[in-house]
């Protein structure tokens, strides 16, 4: 038996066909043309841990937390790498690779991202910080943010492409925040203490509570769904074998294809090996430099203008409310023209974050249901009814009254930590299973896996431990 024969056997299951046999594609000669999936990856993830989180840590104990951010950063690179692997070297999501173990994978990880996303907890923090610019009610406000978000996604050629591009204009607009404030917000004494991101890390349990503090560790960035959804993002941008399978397009405005049932594979011959070690350089260098370092920037820089301005002011809200604290303070510190500039960055960011949520949210579950239980439908068909269907949901929720109650935000962050645990350990029976001994992990890259199982799942029991006993205790 020949090592293609046996690696088509590896991923062979009961529902499922076996992949086809296709040359590795000529990776692309610049980084640049590459780069994308790690931007929408900090676009989408740079939301409410970025921008109420961090500060929020860095308004009460300074800077000396900032370290667990480049900790969870680290944890969620190798991380996101694993996923990316099994889609460079197959064409298919990390969920269909789930899936061939057991049927039911993939569906239960789209389940527990609905379940951790039905609250439209972004589109109505947007809402508010423009209540802040314009007044207004931020729930039909919100309502509005919805239908825009169902109609973007709908209505753009290529949905990849019109998300890749609002991220980029989201990222670029948080860089300019961080220039901007950078000269004009930050004391020149928060400059100074930035040696205690280094120099002096602690773990201030006693003032915040452990579910904060390795919340803000775990979940910085990415977290739950958010990473499974790489595979997905790779496979659209034309990443390895993902360039095989067609793109998710518009009903209205493109033409909607159904992706294949099974991915590709190629055979280890040395110029598919060698395109192999230059793509995935290519895969590692973008995900380090885009999702990475811009994430880990920007939480650096909120941590800094929260220190700078609200540091030590007693009683702050640790929700949305903290960013009106945090702007008027901005307002007397430097001026109302940056304060409003504050406010309207943070709206901008967070709608991007909501409409990445949907998106992400509706392509796991689009992907799964077309895969494994409705070969015959077109993937955009179902994905464009499970963004519409997210949407109608959210309108309802915001409908009846719901304002971020507690128990949901409780289940979003249990459902989110879990989720990591378990796939973090089924990664690693994904790819050292499935793939060919040449492509396989690294004993190190294993290694890190192991951590994050570890880390998620302490994360996830001390989570469920101590909030489940505020709520019922």
């Amino acid at each position: 038996m020949d090592e293609r024969t046996s690696v088509i056997d590896r991923l062979r299951s009961t529902h499922l066909p076996p992949p086809g046999v296709e040359p590795l594609p000529e990776p692309p000669s610049s980084t640049a043309r590459i780069v994308g999936p790690g931007i929408v990856a900090a676009g989408v993830g740079l939301a409410s841990g970025e921008f109420i989180l961090y500060p929020y840590i860095a308004s009460q104990v300074g800077l000396v937390f900032v370290w667990a951010a480049l900790v969870g950063l680290v944890t969620q690179y190798f991380l996101n790498m694993e996923i990316e692997r099994y889609t460079l070297a197959t064409g298919e999501t990390a969920l269909t690779g789930f899936s061939r173990f057991w049927r039911h994978w993939g569906l239960v990880f789209a389940i527990l991202t609905y379940f951790a996303n039905l609250w439209p907890g972004w589109a109505t923090s947007s809402a508010t910080l423009v209540t802040y610019l314009w007044g207004g009610n931020a729930t039909w406000i919100a309502v509005g943010m919805l239908v825009s978000i169902g109609l973007i996604l709908s209505l753009a050629p290529v949905v990849y492409v019109a998300l890749e591009r609002i991220q980029m204009v989201k990222v670029a607009a948080v860089l300019l925040l961080i220039v901007v404030g950078g000269v004009f917000a930050v004391t020149a004494d928060a400059w100074r203490d930035t040696a205690d991101i280094v120099a002096s890390p602690q773990l201030p349990y006693e003032e915040l509570g452990f579910a904060v503090l390795l919340g803000a560790l775990a979940f910085a960035g990415a977290g739950g769904g958010q990473n499974l959804c790489q595979s997905n993002w790779i496979r659209d941008k034309g990443f390895g074998m993902g360039s095989y399978v067609p793109r998710i397009e518009s009903p209205v405005t493109g033409e909607p294809e159904a992706a294949p049932g099974a991915g590709y594979v190629f055979e280890p011959t040395a110029d598919n090996l060698d395109r192999w070690r230059r793509w995935w350089r290519f895969a590692n260098i973008e995900q380090l430099t885009t999702f990475v370092l811009i994430t880990f920037v920007s939480i650096t820089f909120m941590s800094l203008l929260s220190y700078s301005t609200v540091f030590g002011l007693p009683d702050l809200p640790d929700d949305i409310g903290f960013l009106q604290v945090q702007g008027e303070e901005l307002k007397d510190a430097v001026g109302d023209w940056f304060g409003a500039f504050f406010w309207f960055i943070g709206a901008l960011s967070l709608f991007a974050a909501a409409l990445g949520i949907v998106d992400y949210t509706s392509r796991l579950a689009a992907d799964v249901l077309r895969t494994s239980y409705l070969p015959r439908a077109k993937e955009s068909h179902l994905y464009f009814g499970l963004v519409w269907g997210l949407v109608v949901i959210g309108i309802v929720v915001l409908g009846v009254g719901f304002d971020q109650p507690l128990v949901l935000v409780v289940i979003a962050a249990c459902v989110g930590g879990f989720m990591m645990f378990l796939y973090s350990g089924l990664l690693i029976l994904l790819n050292k299973r499935s793939l060919a001994p040449a492509i396989q992990p690294s004993k190190g890259r294993v290694a890190a896996l192991v951590w994050a199982c570890l880390l998620f799942g302490v994360l996830s029991a001390l989570t469920i431990w101590q909030q489940g006993g505020e709520l019922f205790g």
